[in-house]
């Protein structure tokens, strides 16, 4: 049962990563176009304040006239969606990833996950069922989610820990394992592809974290629940912002005004809060002491602004990535405050809070705290911090619409 998924799991991580990749390269050499050689050929500032703005907004009209003019509006809202979802048809996904890309080269606080997760499930779905019609549909969907955050994080532990979530409570056949063979298979195959070619790191270089001690373990409790608590503010807001832009009725309209916010917000806060905040991250990482407790304050609220307007306002992507940004902003706040906390456990409890409130997957939001630091020491004060914060978060809105408007619980 399990030797015939091998070949159609191989192929789907190759393919999953090589669209990913794709993508990614794509946005990279339009980022460094506009922000680069055309300030550059006009003699201003590639990260002045006009620019930002004027980036930003000119972002809103290209997203805006994408999913104006495309076939299907680039895909449904995507506050209504979540990081996985039931196959799209395949006219959607040119309109989608076109404005995928030009929402990552010009700026807005999202990340490629829901998109090009998106992607893949309804290009592996539609293909799978016409190349393997004897292999149930059913087992697509799973197979291109776990070989896209194979791809997305370049390992397959991720997809391994999401799949088991989404598996819990439900009726499965023989053993988890069992289960898991298939998209572990492409997840592995996905991560090594995204390896071989990119060659990525999510592993900050912060100092490693020692023996930890009981102030490590007050740190790591307190910083988690309250960026715990600071994500949750954004999530109650969101359906208020979400409306107020829906309010505009058109996209022509509504990307625009959310890209003119983020402009005058990335002027606010610097160049740091642009973009899916992985590269900023590590630019903060490699000085955690070069900057005030201000400046961090600062960028960790302009970016979690920045991640609310652009959700709210129509642009294709999804929360992890900048969340990241926030939760490490908001760790190397607490260790500028409190010189005591180990840049590390502010990092690593920082994300862990943030990513529990926004994404309300706990596994997902552990693996990513714990892999940022790559301190083995650290997972259990992760595993401690992680309670109290999924006590604030359990049971409440989530950072999800319905059509209605109304959250998801």
């Amino acid at each position: 049962m399990l030797l015939p998924l091998v070949v159609p799991a191989l192929v789907v991580g190759v393919a999953c990563s090589l669209l990913f990749l794709g993508v990614s390269e794509l946005a990279e050499k339009l980022q460094h176009v506009l922000w680069t050689d055309l300030p550059d050929a006009l003699g201003v500032g590639g990260y002045s304040s006009l620019w930002m703005i004027v980036m930003l907004t000119a972002t809103g009209i290209l997203v805006g006239l994408v999913v104006w003019k495309a076939p299907g509006h680039a895909g449904p809202d995507p506050a209504t969606v979540g990081l996985a979802s039931a196959p799209l048809p395949p006219f959607l996904l040119p309109g989608l990833l076109v404005a995928t890309a030009l929402m990552l080269a010009g700026g807005p606080s999202l990340g490629p996950e829901n998109p090009i997760i998106a992607a893949n499930i309804a290009l592996v779905f539609w293909l799978g069922a016409k190349a393997r019609p004897a292999v149930p549909p059913a087992l697509w969907v799973p197979l291109a989610e776990a070989a896209t955050l194979g791809a997305l994080f370049g390992t397959p532990v991720a997809a391994a820990l999401v799949i088991s979530e989404a598996l819990a409570g439900r009726k499965i056949r023989g053993s988890l394992w069992d289960a898991l063979f298939a998209p572990l298979t492409a997840a592995a195959t996905g991560a090594m592809t995204t390896a071989l070619v990119a060659h990525p790191t999510f592993d900050l270089g912060l100092p490693s974290v020692p023996r930890p001690d009981g102030g490590d373990l007050l740190a790591s409790l307190v910083i988690a629940s309250a960026a715990a608590v600071l994500g949750m503010a954004a999530v109650y807001a969101f359906p208020h912002t979400h409306a107020a832009f829906g309010r505009l009725k058109h996209p022509m309209l509504m990307l625009p005004a959310g890209g003119l916010v983020l402009g005058l917000l990335g002027a606010l806060g610097g160049h740091l809060t642009l973009f899916k905040g992985l590269d900023e991250v590590a630019e903060l990482a490699r000085d955690p002491d070069g900057w005030s407790a201000g400046q961090f304050a600062l960028m960790t609220v302009v970016k979690l602004a920045a991640l609310l307007v652009a959700a709210s306002c129509g642009f294709r992507g999804g929360r992890i990535f900048p969340a990241v940004f926030v939760g490490s902003a908001f760790g190397l706040l607490a260790h500028a405050l409190v010189p005591g906390v180990h840049p590390a456990v502010g990092v690593a409890a920082g994300v862990l809070g943030i990513l529990l409130a926004i994404t309300r997957q706990g596994w997902i939001s552990l693996f990513t705290a714990a892999v940022l630091v790559s301190s083995p020491t650290i997972i259990a004060l992760l595993c401690i911090a992680s309670l109290p914060a999924w006590l604030l978060v359990t049971g409440r809105p989530q950072m999800q619409l319905r059509d209605d408007g109304t959250s998801v619980r």
